[in-house]
């Protein structure tokens, strides 16, 4: 008997001094928890990196939607302003009745200068909407996998793998779920860029057509 209690006692002891010890401690101590931990460190370093890359990525193709804007414009007013300086400098009745008949090889070269520019910004901005999806979702997986980090740093033995890495799995596939029923498409900023465009292109026919025969 004093053995046998002398044996619980010690047991007691071992695992008083165990839950004593700093989950860290613990966590090093125990292979299972361990080596979770350092698989979700290296997951959140490369969600980090993807992370970082993104927003690069979006940087850019908002920069190439910006150059799109000035060409448009530029070539536009470029072309407006020589069309109404040729004319001006004509005399001749003839000369414009000429223009005018000629007036459908500029209007031409803008309508399809234009659509090629509205279908550009047209698909660099869903290129820019799907890279900002993929943003948010990453930065939601970092905010998840934080959460886990910091709870198995913080209890140790105490965190219950099964229960919280099945509650991470569950939390993305009600994101998932959740992205899926909002997908509806709707209207949005980008739908009226392509229409105030379009107005702009139909604008400067008109204009064209106006210099070149009145």
């Amino acid at each position: 008997m004093a053995e046998t209690d002398h044996h619980q006692n010690t047991t007691r002891t071992s695992i008083m001094e165990w839950k004593q010890m700093h989950p860290l401690h613990q966590i090093a101590e125990t292979p299972t928890h361990k080596l979770l931990l350092k698989q979700w460190l290296k997951e959140q370093e490369l969600i980090h990196g993807r992370i970082a890359l993104k927003e690069t990525q979006i940087d850019s193709v908002r920069k190439e939607i910006t150059l799109l804007y000035i060409f448009f414009f530029l070539f536009h007013s470029t072309t407006l302003m020589l069309l109404f300086n040729n004319t001006s400098s004509s005399s001749h009745s003839s000369s414009y009745s000429s223009s005018c008949h000629r007036s459908w090889v500029p209007s031409l070269c803008s309508l399809i200068f234009s659509l090629v520019i509205i279908w550009a910004v047209r698909y660099k901005s869903d290129v820019e909407k799907h890279m900002e999806k993929m943003l948010k979702r990453e930065k939601e997986d970092k905010g998840l996998l934080g959460k886990c980090v910091e709870e198995l740093k913080k209890k140790g033995l105490e965190f219950d793998l099964l229960k919280e890495v099945d509650a991470l799995r569950r939390a993305k596939s009600l994101r998932v779920v959740e992205g899926k029923e909002n997908g509806v498409r709707k209207w949005s900023s980008r739908d009226f860029v392509s229409l105030f465009f379009f107005t702009m292109a139909c604008l400067s026919l008109a204009l064209t057509r106006v210099i070149l025969c009145s």
